[in-house]
């Protein structure tokens, strides 16, 4: 795929500077979900397993080139140091870095402060690149969530140094490669959301790269209005509805099945338990709202699925954070992790709503990869270059 791995690098008696995201929840000085720490894990064991010492870089909330002490990454030590079961050294500032300490020298590993209390981080300034470079022999970025940021950390420091992907950047970079590089065919996409508008480009891609696109939440509105159907008071882009109509067109040249909701799930009030009923897609009263696809729609989906070899999935069905109206998500998920389960399907799926809807039907741990890199993923998902991923093929190449 034009860029190394751990595998392929000399690490004795080198140090690696690896690009993580640990970019946590933490409420009130704690962390409250340390799934990216855990998940950085079998990276820099790795690399020390090979001798190398890593030095950790990360970047915590949005302090936009200043130091701001409530972002500081100071917060995530004690979780980083039970999580990686060694001693983690914390390097204040950038010069106290260059300055080779004897604490340093002798760390296991090391964590250099929040980075982007540093302007020239996401300016992607070239001499703060190279300062950066120089404090290691190796780079290696496990962080593929930062990967669509132009970054120094996350592009810049690729120019300078031998480069490499960690575990988790190489895990997240194969899955998508089997989900739409070289994938196995039929394909069908599942997107869903609120809005057509957020996800133009995610589908004009998509629907020259799959076999069935099933559109789904207040984005399958868009496009039945867009069919002239009455969607009464639900969410919907009606301004969109020339776009919605093209990509309709685009997929037909392409000879790729949309999939839209046949039946829906309409309520008059927008919260948990709601009054609802199931009507045709085309028969919704003009004073409710659609919030989830129906029966037939489901066993549509149902069915597309139990045909499909791959699955790619961003975004619910339905308004899945409400109960009923979570159930065409949870259907589908369920029926996407047990085709998974029984080796008939490679199912990727990313985005943070998406995550959540999957995890609450209990269908994530069964996935073939779960994706939590949110932008990236999405600017992946829409065909596009992402830096951070260029610059490891770019270093791999010369």
């Amino acid at each position: 795929m034009g860029w190394k791995t751990i595998d392929d690098m000399d690490l004795s008696g080198k140090r690696v500077l690896l690009r993580v995201d640990i970019n946590v929840p933490v409420e009130k000085g704690r962390v409250t979900d340390a799934t990216r720490i855990e998940r950085i894990v079998p990276t820099v064991e790795d690399i020390l397993a090979k001798g190398g010492t890593p030095i950790l870089v990360a970047h915590f909330g949005r302090p936009k080139g200043k130091v701001v002490l409530d972002m500081s990454l100071r917060q995530v030590l004690p979780v980083l140091r039970e999580k990686l079961g060694h001693p983690v050294a914390f390097i204040e500032t950038l010069e106290a870095a260059e300055r080779h300490t004897e604490e340093q020298d002798t760390a296991e590993v090391m964590l250099l402060e929040n980075i982007r209390f540093h302007p020239g981080e996401e300016k992607n300034d070239p001499e703060f690149a190279r300062r950066l470079a120089g404090l290691a022999d190796v780079y290696c970025n496990d962080a593929f969530s930062a990967a669509h940021r132009a970054h120094a950390s996350t592009e810049g420091v690729a120019h300078h140094l031998p480069s490499c992907a960690g575990r988790l950047m190489q895990a997240e970079l194969e899955a998508l490669e089997a989900a739409l590089g070289q994938p196995q065919r039929p394909v069908v996409a599942v997107v869903g959301g609120a809005k057509v508008s957020t996800k133009l480009d995610l589908l004009g891609n998509l629907v020259a790269k799959v076999d069935h696109l099933v559109i789904g939440g207040g984005m399958a509105n868009t496009f039945l209005a867009a069919q002239g159907i009455d969607v009464g008071k639900s969410l919907c882009e009606h301004d969109l509805a020339d776009t919605a109509r093209a990509i309709l067109d685009k997929a037909q040249a392409a000879g790729c099945e949309i999939v839209l909701p046949e039946d829906v799930v309409v309520a008059r009030e927008f919260k948990a338990g709601a009054e609802n009923e199931v009507v045709a897609a085309d028969a919704c009263p003009e004073d409710a709202m659609i919030l989830d696809a129906g029966p037939r729609a489901v066993a549509k989906i149902d069915a597309v699925l139990s045909g499909a070899k791959t699955l790619i999935w961003n975004g619910p069905l339905g308004a899945f954070e409400i109960p009923p109206f979570d159930t065409a998500t949870n259907a589908a998920a369920a029926r996407a992790a047990a085709l998974t389960q029984a080796g008939q399907l490679i199912s990727v799926a990313g985005g943070g709503d998406t995550v959540a809807a999957l995890n609450g039907a209990g269908a994530a741990e069964t996935f073939t990869y779960i994706s939590t890199a949110g932008g990236a993923f999405l600017e992946w998902m829409e065909g596009k270059d992402l830096p951070g991923v260029a610059a490891l093929a770019q270093s791999a190449a010369a």
